[in-house]
């Protein structure tokens, strides 16, 4: 069955007597080398070391690679490049730590190490019809509470010189261990704190007003947005609080199950087209208009536990003032001329409510 190799990630950052997260990989996902996929920030903030000094402590640290090179929104020809420099080198599982970025590489590696016969390029541009043969198992730790790609089969892979977003999903890209530690959270800037967290108010939201929608997914997404409304507003005066990243991990995590059932809507469909135009964070980017569609959708709900939570959310939204900070990204650009490319129909679709170009233009203006 092979041997194990053991991280222990409590021990590494924090107090053992405290809190100790055990780690154990076992046949088949150390059949070979273990690749450590994380980004530079990581790296800086000091997890990558603390992690290459537990494996140096149980002489281990020849059977890991690091590679710590993720940045924002990963490129099909990035995917692609790494894939080919991994293959060769033995790799027989991955450890993904950090933001959804880190983890989708990491679930896009785990299919495409193994060996793809065309290259991802291929496959997503020219749309060639390809099952994945074989996969790396992904152990996934999120280093932000927000995407919820831990608990996800969804990939998003950006071609941004050819103006396209690529939707991947399938079973084989779901982690076959999520690892929740709030305390990695506790170096992550105040900034990427909240894109992270607003990332999942949106997933949230757009499970609740989705055509997919089911009981489980809404107890799901009501659930973070009620930890989400008390938690989210006091963690960014409290950033230092273990508690309320505790609260946001978990809020995340319930996000996570809940889009992974339904998949996303309107706002992501007009996220896309403002992240390739003019590099808004993704968390920014599908949640500044999130205020004007819970006014459209909550328009036509009867009074229910559904309307009294988006109502509370909204609040938190709009004290936010997410519209300046677009502003500082699209620099007073009319985003209603790209409307073409944000009412897409693999999306916007979803919506359970009635939409139109025109409605989504107005809440643009």
């Amino acid at each position: 069955m092979g041997h194990t190799l053991s991280i222990a990630l409590g021990v590494a950052l924090g107090n053992p007597q405290k809190r100790v997260i055990c780690l154990s990989i076992t046949s088949p996902l150390c059949a070979g080398r273990l690749l450590i996929v994380t980004s530079a920030g990581f790296t800086k903030r000091g997890i990558t070391a603390k992690l290459q000094a537990e494996a140096d402590k149980r002489r281990l640290s020849k059977q890991i690679q690091v590679f710590d090179k993720v940045t924002a929104n990963p490129e099909l020809d990035f995917l692609d490049q790494i894939a080919r420099e991994m293959r060769g080198r033995g790799i027989g599982g991955i450890i993904a730590v950090g933001g959804g970025t880190v983890l989708d590489t990491a679930k896009i590696l785990s299919v495409t190490i193994p060996g793809l016969a065309p290259n991802l390029r291929e496959v997503l541009q020219e749309g060639r019809d390809y099952q994945w043969q074989s996969r790396l198992p992904v152990v996934a730790m999120p280093g932000t509470a927000g995407t919820g790609a831990e608990v996800t089969p969804l990939v998003t892979v950006w071609d941004k010189k050819n103006g396209k977003k690529y939707s991947v999903s399938g079973e084989m890209l779901y982690p076959v261990h999520a690892l929740i530690d709030p305390e990695l959270t506790l170096t992550l800037p105040l900034k990427e704190t909240r894109y992270s967290g607003l990332d999942a108010v949106s997933h949230a939201l757009e499970s609740l007003w989705n055509k997919n929608s089911n009981a489980i997914t809404e107890t799901f997404a009501f659930k973070y947005l009620v930890l989400a409304n008390e938690a989210l507003p006091a963690l960014l005066k409290r950033p230092e609080s273990v508690y309320l990243r505790t609260m946001m991990q978990q809020a995340a995590l319930f996000s996570g199950f809940a889009i992974s059932q339904t998949r996303t809507a309107i706002a992501h469909a007009v996220s896309y087209s403002v992240t390739i135009r003019f590099g808004v964070p993704h968390g920014l980017a599908c949640s500044f208009i999130l205020p004007g569609l819970i006014k459209h959708y909550t328009a036509s709900l009867d009074n229910g536990q559904i309307k009294t939570v988006m109502h509370k959310t909204l609040k938190n939204l709009e004290s936010l003032n997410l519209n300046d900070d677009m502003a500082n990204y699209t620099r007073g650009v009319d985003l209603s001329k790209y409307i073409d490319e944000m009412f897409h129909a693999d999306r916007t679709a979803n919506y359970a409510g009635t939409i139109t170009k025109e409605d989504i233009i107005g809440l643009l203006e």
